[in-house]
């Protein structure tokens, strides 16, 4: 508990909230399959410890971020749970497709008390608003995320996406669609895993 507070500066009590929601996770995947069943047996340092990771990346000024495809709520239940106290201005909205999880996230809401609001639809079918941070965690290529992205992105939005072993291939498929300066972070957890922090998004001239 002590590493994790020091690491990742936050509370006793946000710690204790988080521990509340590991605890619901494996309650409710008895009835839902939220995540994989092998994931659940390291689930803390697998999914809590690997989305807290970001929070240290969202600017300080940021108001609202945006989670792409947030299933169970990685990252942006953890990341909305540990805004609490440290930044409780700061608004999530938690996009998810799938009914299940979004019963689970608005249960994970009710018993934390985040500010999140949850979506249940699909990221095409939503109207356009500028976010100033969007994260995403094992949803699709990042190609596909810039694509979903677009709309969501103005002048001073980046993209805190958590990519695996093949990101350098997914770099090098996205840039032949968007143009977009890309910061690249490993990951504390993985030893393959990278943080890609995108910015100043646009489409290539000629693409549909």
């Amino acid at each position: 508990m002590k590493n994790f507070c020091d690491t990742y500066n936050v509370s006793r009590e946000t710690f204790d909230l988080l521990k509340v929601y590991e605890t619901s996770l494996h309650e409710w995947q008895k009835k839902f399959n939220l995540v994989s069943n092998a994931s659940l047996q390291n689930s803390w340092e697998r999914h809590f410890v690997d989305s807290a990771q970001l929070y240290e990346l969202i600017p300080q000024e940021a108001k609202l971020v945006v989670d792409f495809g947030s299933g169970a709520g990685f990252p942006g239940m953890v990341l909305a749970v540990m805004a609490l106290k440290k930044t409780p201005y700061l608004k999530f909205k938690l996009i998810e497709s799938i009914g299940k999880k979004t019963l689970y996230l608005n249960e994970v809401k009710k018993i934390t008390g985040a500010n999140v609001e949850i979506i249940n639809q699909r990221i095409e079918n939503l109207p356009p608003e500028k976010a100033d941070v969007i994260t995403s965690r094992a949803m699709c290529s990042l190609k596909d995320l810039l694509r979903y992205s677009e709309k969501f992105f103005s002048k001073k939005t980046i993209g805190l996406f958590l990519k695996g072993k093949k990101f350098a291939e997914e770099i090098k498929e996205a840039e032949k669609d968007w143009k977009f300066d890309c910061r690249i972070i490993p990951s504390r957890t993985s030893d393959e895993g990278v943080i890609l922090v995108i910015s100043n998004l646009s489409k290539l001239k000629g693409v549909k």
